[in-house]
């Protein structure tokens, strides 16, 4: 297995399932319904529609990182953006948006050469492997959240 194939593997792990640590952050939103999503159980916590939004807005960040190439940081709403419509309908909506930002993420990736992991992301002080760990990380820590907010 190549290291491109890896981290690939690793960023499916632990965003769609099969991962070492449990459940995976879409087994964590199985079953996850808008009123459960737009809860806040935990005062001063994100509910898990915020961190869906959160995961979504930082899959589609490192992408446009590695595809155009540019210094990038997520704005305060960018980072966690505030939902105005708890509906079903919506719900569903952003579900779709982190699936298909992951898929996006995923495509990027894939087609990476070896070489450019070891490329210096614009405006970090690390390179493409140390930030497409971390979004398997990242994916991992979310799903983690999530698990004990549905507990609550």
């Amino acid at each position: 297995m190549s290291e491109i194939e890896f981290i690939v593997d690793q960023l499916k792990c632990a965003f769609d399932g099969e991962a070492w640590h449990g459940p995976a952050l879409m087994e964590m939103l199985e079953g996850v319904d808008a009123k459960t999503a737009a809860a806040k159980p935990v005062p001063g916590a994100h509910s898990i529609w915020e961190l869906v939004l959160h995961v979504a807005a930082w899959e589609q960040a490192i992408r446009t990182r590695i595809v155009e190439r540019k210094a990038l940081q997520l704005s305060d709403e960018q980072n966690f953006p505030r939902v105005k419509d708890v509906s079903e309908g919506a719900w569903r909506q952003v579900i779709e948006k982190l699936r298909q930002n992951h898929r996006d993420l995923i495509s990027t990736v894939s087609w990476l050469a070896e070489s450019q992991l070891g490329e210096q992301v614009p405006g970090k002080p690390y390179d493409i492997r140390f930030m497409l760990h971390g979004a398997a990380q990242h994916a991992a820590y979310h799903g983690g959240q999530i698990a004990l907010l549905k507990k609550r």
